[in-house]
């Protein structure tokens, strides 16, 4: 009875938190929005809309909503065209891109090959394969107003792979005025050329965002695949509403008040599958990388034998359960490159995947000379996959010897946050931890996170190592895919020697939807909402 009566408490917090939000909704607009809407709640909130100021995931799912690439990737891991088709010249140094006809931005001016060279460029400047791109490119230009030419100074293989990469940070092609942005700076408006227009007027941080059908939109005619074919969208408006609380947004997509949840708590996936209205189901075939980062700026982890007994003081496992809990769902995985691809190996990872290594820990931070400076830990809140790992983490620190200042807060708040490099005491930060979709990091090219790069150019963290960034040239120059295997296991051992980042091991994430919705697509990273219909 209590467990019933507790319940319904719920899912009367459901209907009011719903009510509360559709009278300030209305509020807020004169005229309530006609046709078919699909209302999703989404994996976080979005705060920062700008696709290439962040490696954030949400941003990302916005970018797929409003923009649209050059390229991309179908659901066989091969490169298809979306905004261009393109030729590459016998001697593979010259790569030439045309746009296809009948490209408008979302203000209605025509998308010009300057507009995409500006986004390239401004792509290229932050994320990591696209940094190593420009590092073999000879010059990239608008050579008419529909065609792109990119010329190398020697071969490279990953030029289309790293156009059409599928994931964070993705290539979105915008106006150039906007392009023209420093990327350390977000772009002033949400004007793209994709199948969704952004509705600026109904966005509130934290709350809602908003997407309109964008009538002037021509999709390809190849069907939908993963990020490929034809992006037909089937309803007029999609919303994005925020519930931090999990049991909320599971009560409301049971009661219809919502029609897709991104990550329901893998707690409540029993009830959501003996659901019959409702359907179940992994999207990402391929999961997620669990991880933490430490910064390499700043006292204690700018002592590598101080990462290193933090590294030693993890444990997978511990992590994974209180993560996910389910074994049917995780992979205790030592691999930086991912289990089950060319590129695994378990080199440097005995102690995170056996969980044998607190004794270690605590002898070595006590020989290191760690003189109990606080780790500022930041510890998101509101995300059911980026609340667990921290949590266990502070845990698993102070047990090795650590000092540690857990910080809570929301996962915007740490997107934001981890960006600056002032120190801890500043408002800065000394660890926070993240996910990469499987996608994202099964190379040493598209791996942004083993980069060592430092204060220029590095991911947040900053970590500097001129040994990674060399077996990484290497790597690309490799002759064979043995001899890519072999580089790789070096670049594992040293990224664990030096602990460029924790591995704490991989995860599958199903989302939950109204049967109501049809032709939810698969996808290599994020849940897209073209080719998805709603039946009344």
């Amino acid at each position: 009875m209590f467990h019933l009566m507790r319940m319904g408490r719920r899912a009367f917090a459901s209907k009011l938190a719903l009510s509360v939000l559709a009278l300030s909704t209305a509020l807020a607009s004169p005229v309530l929005a006609a046709g078919k809407t699909i209302t999703a709640v989404m994996h976080s909130d979005l705060r920062i809309i700008d696709p290439i100021f962040t490696t954030a995931y949400i941003t990302r799912d916005h970018g797929y909503m409003v923009y649209d690439t050059l390229i991309t990737t179908d659901a066989n891991f091969k490169i298809q065209p979306q905004m261009a088709d393109w030729k590459i010249s016998d001697d593979k140094l010259t790569y030439t891109f045309t746009l296809r006809d009948g490209l408008k931005w979302h203000d209605g001016t025509p998308v010009t090959a300057e507009d995409c060279v500006a986004s390239l460029k401004r792509w290229a400047a932050v994320d990591g394969m696209g940094q190593k791109l420009m590092d073999f490119t000879a010059s990239i230009e608008a050579t008419d107003a529909k065609t792109i030419t990119l010329k190398l100074k020697e071969p490279y293989g990953l030029v289309l792979e790293s156009i059409g990469k599928p994931s964070s940070r993705v290539p979105f092609m915008m106006p150039k005025r906007l392009a023209e942005t420093p990327p350390d700076k977000q772009i002033p408006e949400q004007i793209g050329s994709g199948p969704f227009k952004f509705v600026q007027g109904e966005f509130q941080p934290g709350v809602k965002a908003v997407y309109e059908k964008n009538p002037d939109y021509v999709p390809r005619k190849e069907p939908a695949s993963w990020t490929a074919g034809g992006k037909v969208v089937k309803v007029d408006r999609v919303e994005w509403i925020t519930m931090p609380d999990p049991q909320t947004a599971v009560n409301a997509l049971q009661s219809g008040d919502i029609d897709f949840m991104e990550v329901p708590p893998w707690d409540l996936l029993p009830v959501l599958e003996g659901n019959p209205d409702l359907k179940v189901e992994t999207l990402n075939k391929f999961g997620y990388q669990t991880l933490g980062r430490m910064n390499f700026l700043y006292p204690p982890f700018d002592n590598p034998k101080i990462r290193r007994a933090a590294l030693l003081a993890m444990n997978q496992k511990d992590v994974l359960d209180a993560l996910v809990g389910n074994p049917k769902y995780y992979k205790i995985c030592g691999a930086f490159f991912i289990c089950d691809t060319p590129f695994a190996t378990d080199v440097g990872s005995e102690s995170l995947v056996k969980g044998n290594g607190m004794a270690e820990a605590k002898k070595l931070l006590a020989e290191s000379g760690y003189d109990g400076t606080p780790v500022v830990v930041m510890v998101p809140g509101d995300v059911v996959t980026l609340k667990a790992q921290p949590t266990v983490a502070v845990q698993l620190l102070r047990e090795a010897g650590f000092k540690v200042d857990a910080q809570a807060t929301d996962w915007q708040t740490v997107v934001s946050r981890r960006a600056s490099q002032k120190p801890p005491k500043e408002g800065g930060w000394n660890m926070f931890f993240t996910n990469w979709v499987s996608a994202d990091v099964s190379n040493p090219i598209s791996n942004l996170s083993i980069g060592g790069q430092g204060k220029k150019g590095g991911w947040f963290g900053w970590a500097e190592d001129a040994k990674i960034e060399q077996l990484k040239n290497d790597f690309v120059h490799a002759a064979s895919l043995d001899d890519q295997k072999k580089i790789a296991t070096e670049i594992q051992k040293e990224a664990y020697d030096q602990v460029i980042y924790i591995p704490l091991g991989q995860y599958l994430a199903p989302s939950a939807w109204r049967k109501s919705l049809s032709g939810v697509l698969d996808g290599p990273a994020t849940p897209v909402f073209w080719n998805i219909d709603k039946s009344e």
